[in-house]
C-alpha cells in the first residue's frame, strides 16, 4: 500500500494554472511491518507527455481539471461519457461533455458543479409559460452551446468534431473526446419500470431503486479514431472518480474500448468515487448496494479488477487498502475529496506520480 505524505518542496504546474503546489511523496508500506518508508518521487512532466482521463459527472470533471492544470496544456485527452445525452426543446444536450467543457474553460458553476456560473434562466421561464417541460434546467448561456452543437450536427459534423470546435472557441487546449460518435442511451430499470436516465436522475432526483441498467445502442457504437489515437499515445490512463455504472460503465461498454485500454505500456489508475461508504454526490453508493455490490471503495475496486493496475482511495478508507491489494492491484491512500482547485491539483499530481511508479 502506498501512503501519500506531504513534502516541503514546491511544484509549479505546467498547464493552465500557475499555483504553487506541494510536491507529493510516495511511501511504501510493507505488510508485516509497522513502519512506513518515505521516498520522494515527484511526478515529472515533459512536453511530450500525454495522459488520457476517462470521465463523467462532476467528480470526473474536477479531477480532469486538476490534470489539465498540472500537465502541459495539450498533454491531456478526456474521454467522456455520452450515454446520458438527450434531445430537449429540439436541441442535442450532452450533460457530461458540457460539464467537462465548462470546468476546463473555467466557466462551471462552482456550487452546482454543472452549468455556467452566473447563468440566468429567462428562456426556460418563457418555455414554461408556453407549456414546455422545465424539469431539466438549461441556462440562457448554456443554451448557446446546445444550439451551436445541434446546428453543427445537423450540418453533418461528427460529435467529436463538434466538441473540438466548441473547446477551441472556449480556449480549452485539452482534447475533449466523446466516447463514441453514435448515440447511446442509458436506461434505468426500476420497480416502476424502465426510465430514461435523465428522467431517473434529474426529474426523479435518483430516488428510484436501481434494479439494472442497459445502454441502448452501444452494440452499434465504435471507438473513434481520435480516442484510439489518444490511448495509443498515452503514458498513463486515469479513471476519474465518476460513477462506475452510469458514467464510466457506458464508456467501457463501447465495443473494443476495454481491449484498447489494456494495450501494453500504459498503466491504468482508478480513483474511487466512494469515501467512507458514501458518494460525495450522486447515487453511486446506493447503486452499488442495489446492484449487489459492497457500497465502499473496495466494492468499486472489485468492479475495476482485471482492468486497472492501481487504485486510489481516500484516507478515510485506509483500512481497506490491504483488501484492495489482495485483488492484485496496487493501492494508494491519498486525500481524494476535491473541495478546492488546489485539492484537484494535488490529487492529480498524486495520481500521476502513482501511475509513473506503476509504469
Amino acid at each position: 500500500m502506498n501512503v501519500l505524505v506531504p513534502s516541503s518542496r514546491a511544484y509549479f504546474g505546467h498547464g493552465t494554472g500557475d499555483a504553487r503546489l506541494t510536491r507529493p511523496c510516495v511511501g511504501y508500506y510493507h505488510q508485516g511491518c509497522d513502519d512506513v518508508k518515505v521516498i520522494e518521487q515527484p511526478f515529472q512532466t515533459a512536453t511530450s507527455l500525454h495522459v488520457v482521463a476517462l470521465a463523467g459527472g462532476v467528480g470526473g470533471a474536477k479531477l480532469a481539471d486538476g490534470l489539465y492544470r498540472v500537465l502541459p496544456p495539450e498533454g491531456l485527452s478526456v474521454v467522456v461519457n455520452t450515454a446520458d445525452d438527450l434531445d430537449l426543446h429540439g436541441l442535442r444536450v450532452c450533460p457530461d461533455l458540457d460539464t467537462v467543457l465548462y470546468t476546463l474553460a473555467g466557466l462551471a458553476d462552482p456550487v452546482q458543479g454543472w452549468g455556467i456560473v452566473g447563468d440566468t434562466f429567462c428562456a426556460l421561464e418563457l418555455l414554461g409559460r408556453y407549456g414546455a417541460p422545465t424539469w431539466f434546467r438549461l441556462g440562457d448561456r448554456d443554451l448557446a452551446t446546445h444550439i451551436r452543437r445541434t446546428d453543427l450536427l445537423r450540418a453533418g459534423a461528427r460529435l467529436t468534431e463538434v466538441m473540438r470546435a466548441l473547446a477551441d472557441a472556449l480556449g480549452v487546449r485539452a482534447r475533449l473526446l466523446p466516447m463514441c460518435d453514435e448515440p447511446v442511451a442509458t436506461r434505468v430499470r426500476t420497480p416502476r419500470g424502465t426510465l430514461d436516465f435523465q428522467v431517473y436522475f434529474v426529474r426523479g432526483h435518483h430516488a428510484d431503486t436501481v434494479l439494472g441498467l442497459e445502454f441502448a445502442g452501444v452494440e452499434e457504437a465504435h471507438v473513434t479514431p481520435e480516442v484510439a489515437a489518444a490511448v495509443q499515445e498515452a503514458v498513463a490512463i486515469v479513471l476519474c472518480p465518476s460513477n462506475p455504472f452510469v458514467s464510466l460503465g457506458p464508456l467501457l461498454a463501447v465495443p473494443g474500448m476495454r481491449d484498447l485500454l489494456r494495450r501494453p505500456g500504459a498503466p491504468i489508475v482508478a480513483v474511487s468515487p466512494i469515501v467512507a461508504g458514501q458518494a460525495l454526490r450522486g447515487p453511486a453508493a446506493e447503486m452499488l448496494r442495489t446492484l449487489g455490490h459492497e457500497p465502499s471503495a473496495l466494492g468499486v475496486a472489485r468492479l475495476y479488477s482485471g482492468l486497472v493496475h492501481g487504485f486510489v482511495l481516500d484516507e478515510a478508507d485506509r483500512a481497506l487498502a490491504p483488501q484492495v491489494e489482495a485483488l492484485g492491484l496496487r493501492a494508494l491512500v491519498a486525500p481524494t475529496v476535491m473541495g478546492s482547485p488546489d485539492d484537484r491539483r494535488r490529487l492529480a499530481l498524486a495520481t500521476l506520480a502513482f501511475a509513473q511508479e506503476l509504469a
